[in-house]
C-alpha cells in the first residue's frame, strides 16, 4: 500500500557467508519459448535514518510556526475587541 511501506525482513546471522541475500533473482518463465524474461525488479531499500539534528530542526520549526500563528490570532482578537469598544463608544456619543 502507498501509505504503509513494508520493510524487507532482516537477514539472519546464521546464513552462509558465501551466499548473498542481496542477489537479484530472475523469475522463472512459465513457458518454454526463447523470449527474454521481463525486467528485474529493484531491491526495496530501507527508509533513511533520521538523526537528532533533523528532529531538533523540525521541533524548533514547529515551535516557531506555532508561536507565529498564536501571535497572529492574539492580534486579530485584540483588533476585534478594540473595534467593538470603539463602536460602542461612538454609538454612545451619537445618542447623547
Amino acid at each position: 500500500m502507498l501509505l504503509r511501506p513494508q520493510l524487507p525482513p532482516a537477514p539472519s546471522l546464521s546464513a552462509d557467508v558465501t551466499s548473498s541475500s542481496f542477489a537479484t533473482h530472475r523469475p522463472v518463465s512459465a513457458c518454454s519459448c526463447q523470449h527474454s524474461a521481463g525486467p528485474v525488479m529493484a531491491l526495496r531499500r530501507s527508509l533513511p535514518s533520521v538523526n537528532t539534528a533533523t528532529v531538533a530542526a523540525v521541533l524548533v520549526g514547529g515551535v516557531v510556526l506555532t508561536a507565529l500563528l498564536t501571535a497572529v490570532a492574539v492580534s486579530a482578537v485584540s483588533v476585534a475587541i478594540a473595534a467593538v469598544v470603539l463602536r460602542s463608544l461612538l454609538a454612545n456619543q451619537r445618542h447623547h
